[in-house]
């Protein structure tokens, strides 16, 4: 089987390729591709923004796509920046611009009010009508500093109480056992592996889960 990555964030292909990395797959990305759409992230929710991406890719590879979609939702910002987290700070922000943002947003928020959490939904367009989609979570802190050499995003402001460390001082297996990302990813593991052993019909799509 082969699954194309729907992403043009080489730091997720980093991170997703790496847990899938044993499975009997052939994982592929925009590297193996002369060209590669950038479809407009439309979408409302992250799901739905999961599944543009997943169709998108589908649509023009004609291979099984595997898209992510994921947000930091702030308790003291009213679940913001949610959706629009890649471009908190505006369309073409860094991850450190971003993180500034937020930093600046929370300027005299105490402690055990700056909680959050991370999201993410993974969808897999198998062909142009069957979609699997899962979701994972985790809680934490925003730190009121930015810190840390590893991970990317708002790793260096987002502390995990149970590691007791940011995501950004986590090796990528530490970060991948605890992250939204590597608990979606956990889930669509089972997916793809309930499709590799599948005995259904000849094209061995599993059913539209929409």
């Amino acid at each position: 089987m082969q699954i194309i990555l729907a992403t043009n964030n080489d730091d997720k292909i980093r991170e997703i390729a790496h847990l899938l990395e044993d499975l009997p797959i052939t994982i592929l990305s925009r590297r193996d591709f002369l060209e590669f759409p950038d479809p407009e992230e439309s979408g409302a929710t992250l799901e739905q923004n999961a599944i543009i991406k997943a169709r998108a890719v589908a649509a023009f590879t004609g291979l099984p796509a595997l898209a992510d979609d994921s947000g930091l939702e702030v308790d003291a910002l009213s679940g913001a920046p949610g959706v629009y987290s890649s471009r908190y700070a505006g369309p073409t922000a860094t991850y450190q611009d971003n993180c500034r943002k937020l930093v600046a947003s929370l300027e005299g928020v105490p402690e055990a009010k700056r909680t959050a959490r991370f999201r993410c939904v993974i969808a897999i367009a198998w062909d142009d009508t069957a979609i699997d989609r899962v979701e994972g979570e985790v809680e934490g802190f925003i730190t009121q500093d930015i810190t840390g050499e590893s991970g990317f995003g708002y790793d260096p402001v987002f502390f995990h109480p149970q590691s007791n460390k940011r995501f950004s001082q986590m090796t990528m297996s530490e970060k991948n056992g605890v992250s939204h990302r590597g608990l979606a990813l956990a889930k669509i593991r089972d997916v793809i592996i309930a499709r590799l052993n599948s005995s259904g019909d000849k094209t061995g799509f599993p059913p539209s889960r929409e």
